[in-house]
């Protein structure tokens, strides 16, 4: 049996394939194939399922014993330990709209641990990268998480479903957050959320109902700039919240959405 990759290793991949990705996405702009998935604002586009395609391809020519996990296309198993989660689109209604907050999202899973991922926003060409336990990059300056305030002057960043009825449970609970936080902001891509937070744009952030693919490198990258994430208080991510924030901020971040019952939106 091989012996399982170095982390080093797959970030070289992931970081090759995001950035590659992003130069693919870029030379596609113009009129878009738009159509919809659950609801008719869930929206998905040829760039998006073209994308995937190509970085599924890049794997299975790099890795051919990998699992791929991603948005848009049929789960690919693998026998190496390794799965790949990849977003070839985060952010695809910013991406329709020409609002330059989207990003390619790759990150590899060993056994249960994300152990690499990579980040790439191919408007603005920031590339956000981690390993486990080698720390978090915006480029090659080291992301030490946001600043130290408390949670009443915080400003914390959060997504919403495309359900209607489900969104609009999610507005009445940021109404409740909002008198005890110090500000909201909703930026439509849960990866480039995570990282901001690492990289001290935002103090926090929250979502419910994110797929693995959503968070796998952000989460990864906000955990290795020090961030503490999350799901409710002793829970793993995603269950039923991926939260992120600083140390100062996160015990009453954290408390804060048990108390108004993240649960039920």
């Amino acid at each position: 049996m091989s012996p399982s990759p170095e982390p080093e290793s797959l970030l070289e991949i992931a970081v090759e394939l995001a950035t590659g990705a992003g130069e693919l996405i870029r030379t596609r702009r113009g009129p878009l194939d738009i159509d919809t998935k659950s609801t008719p604002t869930d929206m998905v586009t040829a760039v998006d399922r073209e994308v995937e395609a190509w970085l599924s391809a890049r794997i299975a020519a790099r890795r051919p014993d990998d699992a791929i996990f991603g948005e848009e296309g049929e789960p690919a198993s693998g026998s190496s330990g390794v799965r790949w989660l990849i977003d070839p689109i985060d952010g695809t209604v910013n991406f329709v709209l020409g609002l330059p907050a989207y990003a390619v999202s790759v990150a590899a899973e060993l056994g249960v641990r994300i152990v690499a991922g990579c980040v790439h926003n191919p408007e603005t060409g920031e590339l956000f990268h981690a390993t486990v336990g080698g720390g978090a990059y915006l480029g090659g300056r080291r992301l030490t998480g946001p600043r130290d305030v408390p949670l009443s002057r915080a400003v914390i960043g959060t997504g919403f479903s495309y359900d209607a009825e489900r969104r609009g449970r999610q507005g009445a609970l940021v109404a409740a957050m909002l008198p005890r936080i110090g500000d909201i902001r909703r930026i439509g891509s849960a990866s480039l959320d995570l990282c901001f937070v690492s990289a001290g744009r935002l103090d926090g952030y929250f979502e419910v109902g994110l797929n693995a693919w959503d968070w796998a490198a952000g989460a990864l990258i906000a955990e290795e700039a020090g961030c503490v994430v999350s799901g409710l208080p002793g829970r793993p991510i995603g269950q039923p919240v991926v939260a992120a924030a600083g140390g100062s901020v996160a015990p009453d971040l954290l408390a804060l959405l048990e108390m108004l019952d993240v649960t039920d939106v």
